[in-house]
């Protein structure tokens, strides 16, 4: 009997494949649930310090659901994507309501999870459970699609049902979790975004890709859109060592971090800082434009260094406010421009 796809990736991760990260240890649900949600838009290695800071703070479900918002973020500031932060308390607190505190080995249960989609939740019940369902990140969506010449932008629903289909049929009722971890270890090490290493691929005399020799435009990539540009000053109120910082709104970019009070281009500075906060500024001095670029547009900063001469006392009752000590920097979650400024302030 041939060997399969299945066998022939399990034969090379038994060689080959990662078995010593630090969610891989004891198979512990929330472990891995917390390890999956960092490892969405984000390379493992970049993960691991975060991930243990994160475990060694919170090291099961019902402490991360009793923790502070800010102090999550502030243990994510610098891996981004921080909506991924604030799903992550949500569904612990959701947890903790609804399934004693522990993560739900029910995938329908998973799936109502905050933030949580079908293969990240699918990925979860794999290795902590075993269960038999298929996955469809960015690795195995590269290497199916790859495999199977599959033509066509993943993120169409077509040819993404077209892919789901053939991870079904993939993956094997027996050493799931095993599998699972392959094809993620296969896509991000051999059948890479560019220049794969087709050579040592344990399936590469069945990938059609590389019979037709389209490796290199496989799997079709999304239509491109030119990123427009937001132009926005960040006003760093300066009163001695410490600095205004105000919370973001719940949702959109930076959401429920710390960030410098925003003015928008062609706004009177001095008077929107001076009605917003009761802050009166002496001195104004731009810095150099810094670009932060988000997944649909480029964010074009121009910070502002601002010192303070009179102060509102009411400012301090505000629970949105917060006047920053630079020299004892207390733990919130901060944009990664934000971080940046501040340390440049210091």
């Amino acid at each position: 009997m041939p060997a399969t796809f299945s066998t022939r990736l399990l034969e090379w991760y038994d060689r080959y494949g990662r078995k010593e990260l630090p969610w891989q240890r004891d198979r512990d649900p929330y472990k891995i649930w917390v390890s999956e949600v960092m490892l969405q838009q984000t390379q493992v290695n970049a993960v691991i310090p975060y991930f243990e800071r994160f475990i060694d703070r919170f090291p099961d479900i019902p402490s991360l659901a009793e923790s502070n918002i800010d102090e999550v973020l502030h243990l994510w500031t610098g891996l981004g994507y921080y909506a991924r932060a604030r799903n992550l308390h949500r569904s612990a607190r959701v947890i903790c309501r609804d399934h004693g505190g522990k993560f739900p080995a029910d995938a329908d249960a998973a799936y109502c999870l905050p933030g949580l989609g079908q293969s990240t939740a699918n990925a979860i019940l794999a290795f902590a459970f075993g269960q038999k369902l298929s996955i469809l990140d960015g690795n195995a969506k590269r290497v199916l699609a790859r495999h199977y010449r599959i033509h066509g932008w993943p993120g169409e629903t077509a040819t993404a049902l077209k892919l789901w289909n053939i991870a079904d049929k993939n993956t094997p009722e027996e050493r799931t979790a095993d599998y699972t971890q392959a094809i993620m270890d296969l896509g991000a090490s051999l059948c890479v975004r560019r220049h794969p290493l087709c050579a040592v691929c344990p399936v590469a005399d069945t990938c059609a890709a590389l019979s037709s020799q389209e490796q290199s435009i496989l799997p079709t990539p999304a239509p491109k859109q030119e990123k427009p540009t937001r132009s926005i000053f960040m006003i760093m109120a300066r009163l001695g060592h410490s600095v205004l910082l105000e919370r973001r709104p719940p949702n959109g970019i930076w959401g429920a971090l710390w960030s410098f009070p925003e003015v928008e281009p062609g706004i009177d500075i001095q008077d929107q800082i001076l009605v917003r906060f009761g802050v009166t500024l002496t001195s104004r001095d731009p810095w150099a434009v810094v670009r932060h670029s988000f997944t649909h547009f480029h964010l074009d900063i121009t910070p502002v260094h601002a010192q303070v001469e009179q102060l509102d006392p009411q400012i301090m009752e505000n629970p949105g406010l917060v006047w920053y000590n630079l020299n004892e920097p207390d733990a919130r979650g901060l944009a990664a421009p934000v971080k940046k400024l501040l340390e440049k302030l210091r």
